[in-house]
């Protein structure tokens, strides 16, 4: 056999075309079956088990005193994250200053608020009244112009807009902190080489490059606010969980009422999910 007769087989071997195998995953298909499985599990146990009391659940979820609950814990939502970030920034912006007695002001805010339990600090701003029977307006450690009593100013409800607010200001300081250290020091020092003012510098060249830090932390303390608001509960509050109390402790459907609440709380949050994740894609625009 000649040298040419021996070199044909191999190259018609070579041009014969490449075959992809694919990889086989036994293992991962056996966990998806379980959990399949687990799945269908807990949804026949849902639909199938008469003590959930599906009718009931249809009876109370859309009733007008756990609607306007529900409005109650927005409310109480928009308020704690609205005052809780303004505060947060100021306190972001005092954690950053050159000056020592502003960042040390804002570092013993942080751990205070942070340190202290948030039911606690409701209990307390609830309770106000008990320290401080009156509050006065006037010249500091001089005369008081006019002055009022303390539960006529710090009723339920501004006690809880107090105590969710301050609490929450403590965690926005440092996502919103977090989020200006985040931006490059040289989009600071191009600015500063531009002229821009200071307020300027800060809200058209470092803020919305810091959002993209900060959006999905604060989603995620927005999201939680919505299920914290539930601890307002001890200061008879009507927000949502208050209102399925009263209503299962004067009918006795424990279970049925508790699922309202949890559908009520599913529904706020999955949206408060969406808007995050849209907000997010537009703060994320331009991003490598």
């Amino acid at each position: 056999m000649t040298l040419p007769e021996v070199e044909a087989p191999a190259r018609q071997e070579a041009r014969r075309p490449l075959e992809v195998v694919t990889a086989r995953h036994p293992l991962r298909w056996l966990a998806a079956a379980g959990v399949l499985v687990v799945l269908a599990m807990a949804a026949s146990a849902l639909i199938t088990n008469p003590a959930w009391e599906w009718e009931v659940v249809g009876q109370y979820l859309f009733a007008p005193s756990v609607v306007r609950s529900v409005l109650l814990t927005l409310e109480l939502t928009a308020l704690g994250i609205g005052l809780g970030f303004a505060l947060g920034t100021v306190l972001a912006l005092m954690r950053l200053s050159p000056n020592r007695l502003l960042s040390s002001v804002a570092f013993g805010y942080v751990w205070l608020f942070r340190s202290v339990p948030l039911i606690l600090q409701l209990l307390f701003w609830y309770n106000l009244a008990l320290l401080y029977p009156r509050l006065s307006v006037g010249v500091p450690f001089g005369p008081a112009f006019f002055d009022f009593g303390t539960m006529d100013l710090v009723g339920p409800l501004t006690a809880a807009v107090l105590g969710l607010a301050l609490h929450q200001a403590a965690y926005a300081a440092e996502i919103v902190r977090g989020g200006l250290l985040s931006v490059d020091a040289g989009q600071r020092e191009a600015a500063a080489a531009l002229g821009l003012p200071p307020g300027r510098r800060l809200l058209r060249i470092i803020l919305p490059q810091a959002m993209r830090t900060i959006v999905p932390n604060a989603g995620n303390e927005i999201i939680g606010l919505v299920k914290g608001t539930s601890v307002v509960y001890i200061m008879a509050l009507p927000e949502l969980f208050y209102q399925v109390q009263v209503i299962y402790n004067r009918n006795g459907r424990v279970m049925a009422l508790l699922l309202v609440a949890a559908l009520w709380y599913l529904a706020l949050t999955t949206v408060l999910s969406i808007a995050q994740h849209y907000v997010e894609r537009h703060y994320g625009k331009g991003r490598a």
